[in-house]
């Protein structure tokens, strides 16, 4: 079955997000704002209802610019990144190094994908990496396609890796610290459990990516330059040096300053400007460069407007904070392994109209984390099902704009996504399920 165009889908799920409020009673928690996050955290055991606000067709229209417009923060960071790429490839310095690479591989080009699928996945696991893939697709595509391997391939060994990486993290900042804070329990406590399972899970996705990319082996592009490529000379290694000395200050940004994303779309904007020098370009050819880079971000960026709408229509009916109740109500009285993976698929289905994963987890953990004292579990399990629920979503849901900017980007059909991928995205799923009931059984705290 071929699915509908993304915006098409996108907007049937705004439309399905709009029906529910006319179907599932209005609630909330109360909330207050906790220094320690600094964001506004759900007070457990205050859910009540309130009066119905359900949305009308003209409200749920108004929603998808309101999406957009909550999601500023983020479209702006792919369209600056996307511009500083831009400005990256018309050097042509990135394609000259791919050929370089390319040769010096000859052919034992397969060895590319899990040395970026490490990479990726440390990205995940240090910075839950997705948005800024965007801009590399590019990229990656002319490197899968001079080694003869498919779209889809690009899609596994990045955004794919990218969501292992954040899902089985024990550091990501903006999803197990963030849970363990709000839970109550230490920062970074059981970081080596959390980190044997990121290996195992990882390990699996690199050898289905390889499987796959062995199975699709397509005819090997010819660079564009012919057989004998430009030298990748002086000039080229200066500007992937810049772009490696971006990433790095961007990785100490992120992980020390705490920087949003207004903060590195600076970054990458300041790199974009340095590399069109460096590069040759001038600043009428730099300028030039980011407004063609700006240009092939435009599509993606508002996949992630319009999939942010979803949640928006779901909070402005007031029935967010409804599903988080009815789905913690649920697990009551089950046995505790169980529980625990109930837990996760809670998590899971959660994820679809929040696509946040700190977001959710200030509004979910407040909850989930008493549910589990009620059933004697371990407050790090519920932590890990709200890790490996949410984390693994992000491969699966359509209203994660990020996966669907990046799948656009690349040609590929979220429907081709999912039957190239499902097999593996279960099997990293099945080790997070028995990561849990793991952790249940030896009482990990």
């Amino acid at each position: 079955m071929k699915l509908p165009h993304p915006l098409t889908l996108l907007v049937g799920c705004v439309i399905i997000a709009a029906a529910l409020t006319h179907v599932l009673p209005a609630g909330q928690f109360d909330r207050h704002d906790d220094p320690a996050t600094q964001r506004k955290i759900v007070v457990a055991g205050t859910y009540h209802r309130v009066d119905a606000h359900p949305l009308g067709p003209f409200e749920t229209a108004v929603a998808i610019p309101d999406g957009i417009i909550d999601a500023a923060a983020v479209i702006t960071f792919v369209f600056l990144v996307g511009g500083a790429f831009g400005v990256v490839d018309k050097t042509g310095a990135l394609r000259d190094g791919i050929d370089w690479l390319v040769r010096r591989l000859g052919k034992r080009g397969i060895v590319a994908i899990p040395i970026l699928c490490i990479a990726f996945a440390a990205g995940g696991a240090f910075e839950n990496m997705q948005e800024e893939i965007i801009a590399m697709i590019p990229a990656l595509l002319v490197l899968t396609q001079r080694l003869g391997f498919d779209a889809i391939t690009v899609a596994e060994m990045s955004v794919g890796s990218a969501a292992v990486g954040s899902a089985f993290s024990p550091v990501n900042p903006f999803q197990v610290l963030i849970a363990q804070k709000v839970s109550g329990i230490p920062q970074l406590s059981g970081g080596a459990y959390r980190t044997v399972f990121l290996a195992i899970a990882l390990l699996l996705w690199i050898l289905g990516t390889m499987r796959h990319a062995r199975h699709t082996k397509l005819e090997v592009v010819r660079s564009e330059f012919g057989e004998e490529s430009h030298e990748f000379g002086t000039r080229g290694k200066g500007v992937l040096a810049i772009v490696l000395l971006t990433f790095a200050i961007f990785v100490y940004g992120v992980a020390m300053l705490h920087w949003d994303f207004n903060q590195e779309a600076a970054l990458f904007f300041v790199m974009g400007c340095a590399v069109g020098i460096a590069g040759g370009l001038g600043i009428t050819g730099t300028a030039d460069a980011f407004v063609e880079g700006f240009r092939s971000m435009a599509y993606a960026a508002l996949l992630i407007g319009f999939a942010r709408s979803i949640s928006t229509v779901m909070e402005q009916g007031l029935i967010i904070d409804t599903v988080v109740n009815e789905l913690a109500a649920s697990l009551a009285g089950l046995p505790v392994a169980v529980a625990a993976v109930g837990m996760m698929l809670a998590h899971a289905a959660i994820h679809v109209p929040v696509p946040s994963v700190s977001r959710q987890a200030v509004l979910t953990m407040p909850v989930f984390a008493p549910v589990a004292d009620l059933l004697h579990m371990s407050r790090q399990v519920a932590v890990l099902a709200y890790q490996y629920g949410a984390g693994m979503c992000e491969l699966v849901t359509p209203t994660n704009g990020a996966l669907m900017a990046i799948l656009a980007a690349a040609g590929i059909r979220y429907d081709e996504w999912i039957r190239a991928s499902w097999r593996m995205i279960g099997a990293v799923a099945l080790a997070g399920s028995a990561a849990v009931i793991l952790a249940v059984g030896i009482g990990l705290r």
